[in-house]
């Protein structure tokens, strides 16, 4: 069901509104010149592993080690991820460098 102008408009709006609110409200309920809240600061040091802990479950969750290719793709690109995040340490790499490695293996070898 397409939209029409009227509501395709409508949608952009709301969703610019939602974002930018999303960007105003820290700096609207912390001052700058006092340090965050203890919590705030817990939550931004434990989140960021938790939620990348949840996005390897979530990509390796339909892995089946009882039928060919046996995982072995998905679990050779986590190995590549690893490696290049310790190796370099940078984010975009590990992410790029992990999908052409996946990509590679299912479109050429594990076909």
């Amino acid at each position: 069901m397409a939209l029409t102008p009227v509501q395709a408009l409508a949608s952009i709006l709301v969703m610019a509104a939602i974002t930018f609110l999303t960007r105003l409200l820290p700096f609207l309920l912390f001052d700058r010149g006092e340090a965050p809240p203890k919590f705030v600061l817990y939550l931004g040091k434990v989140l960021p592993p938790a939620i990348i802990s949840m996005l390897i479950v979530y990509c390796l969750r339909n892995i089946s080690v009882v039928r060919y290719p046996y995982g072995l793709p998905e679990l050779i690109s986590a190995a590549v991820v690893a490696i290049l995040h310790i190796w370099k340490k940078n984010n975009l790499l590990s992410i790029f460098g992990g999908t052409a490695v996946y990509m590679v293996l299912i479109q050429l070898v594990f076909v």
